[in-house]
């Protein structure tokens, strides 16, 4: 290891401490997506107890913060993502404590080489990557309008320490229908709105054998009625959508509202169908991804490319692939296969000492990775270079057609849409 990315693997080591306690704080008080004001303060005080200034509420979100150091001159801006939104009855059961902890890590391990590297490096927070598509919402803004690279490790278990992983796009569309309540003696005299939301998880099952192999329509009854005796005068539901692109996303969507259309025909009742915003189809950089790896194995964790034909979650984090090289490369807390991401047992494990070695060992190799994306030139060309070439035809800036309303698409049809 050479001695730069040593003073790296030290300055994270003299720092323990304060990112142990911050990951245990974020732990200990899981918020939702748009809620995080204590991990953001959390974060903020480590940040500012060692030297730096932050500006919280950044890029037009309550719950997001950033912190910059500048180097020598002229060069590109490396930012560190961090996540810190947690699961709806679960807690941290994605492990984004742990996310934000090895960013934080990773910003304050290669802060004190800016004395000698071109550049900058930023520390970026990203609320409500779960379900909220934060993200895409800061990319809105212009937040990442001045950043060259958005580095991020996220956790993983069963021994998994993947780096290019891809994701697919995903959305969440939610519908809710209106019909006439009535006593359940009499229910020709009511509309059940119940009936419509039936009707609606009933056509997509029937569909499903018509659909491409990555794509999944998951959902849930959201309200269902007050009372068996009554005919629900309203009733909704919510699903779950990913695909391969965002363009596919876009007709899984409009296949609900078709779904939703027939519902109304068939049962009398009004259909209203919302959707938040879609987080894109996944674009790692592979040279910072070997990059990564390399580093990961200088570090003693060995990582592997993943399985092509293997079906991925999703991730806000594509949308800034698209704009910018990105990374979000996987090491895992656990090497117990029964546990999985996004259950009450992931959030213990995201808690533990060994999950917390991983993740100050995933702040070293991020920051080498920092350090090698500002210090070399021949790789700053191949990350560019394979970026060009890596992205469909879609905007780079306004990535457009992810970002339709719901109100948007009243008056156009998918054969209207940008390609």
């Amino acid at each position: 290891m050479d001695k730069a990315k040593q003073q790296i693997v030290e300055t994270v080591d003299a720092a323990r401490e304060d990112l142990l306690a911050l990951s245990k704080n974020i732990h200990d008080n899981p918020e939702l997506g748009f809620q995080e004001f204590k991990a953001m303060g959390f974060i903020s005080d480590t940040l500012e107890k060692h030297g730096f200034t932050v500006q919280r509420g950044y890029g037009g979100l309550e719950t997001s913060f950033r912190a910059d150091l500048c180097g020598t001159g002229e060069g590109p801006t490396v930012a560190f993502l961090a996540e810190y939104d947690a699961l709806n009855g679960i807690g941290h059961g994605c492990g984004h404590n742990l996310i934000a902890t090895c960013s934080v890590g990773a910003f304050l391990g290669l802060a004190p080489l800016m004395k000698e590297l071109p550049g900058r490096i930023s520390i970026i927070g990203t609320p409500a990557e779960e379900g909220g598509a934060g993200k895409v919402k800061l990319l809105a803004n212009g937040a990442f309008d001045d950043v060259d690279y958005a580095l991020m490790m996220h956790p993983s278990g069963g021994g998994s320490n993947l780096v290019g992983r891809g994701g697919r796009a995903a959305c969440t569309v939610r519908v809710d229908f209106t019909g006439k309540g009535a006593h359940s003696s009499a229910p020709q005299n009511g509309i059940n709105a119940l009936s419509a939301v039936i009707s609606v998880f009933n056509q997509i099952d029937m569909m499903r054998p018509t659909f491409d192999p990555q794509d999944n329509i998951n959902g849930i009854v959201t309200n269902g009625g007050a009372a068996a005796n009554i005919i629900p005068a309203s009733a909704g539901c919510a699903f779950c959508l990913r695909a391969d692109t965002m363009k596919r996303i876009e007709v899984l969507i409009d296949l609900i509202k078709t779904c939703v259309a027939n519902a109304e025909r068939l049962t009398g009742a009004k259909g209203q169908v919302a959707w938040d915003d879609i987080s894109a189809e996944r674009y790692p950089s592979r040279p910072m991804c070997q990059a990564f790896k390399d580093n990961m194995h200088e570090l003693g964790i060995e990582m592997t490319w993943p399985d092509p034909k293997k079906q991925y979650g999703s991730s806000d984090i594509g949308n800034v692939s698209i704009k910018i090289p990105a990374i979000h490369d996987y090491l895992s807390i656990t090497d117990d296969k029964t546990i999985q991401a996004h259950t009450v047992e992931y959030t213990a494990a995201s808690g533990t000492p060994e999950a917390n070695e991983v993740c100050l060992k995933g702040a070293k190799g991020l920051a080498m990775n920092g350090y090698d994306s500002l210090s070399n030139q021949d790789l700053q060309k191949e990350i560019k270079d394979y970026h060009d070439k890596q992205i469909p035809d879609i905007d780079k800036n306004t990535q457009r057609y992810s970002r339709l309303r719901a109100d948007d698409y009243e008056n156009i049809t998918l054969d209207d849409q940008d390609p």
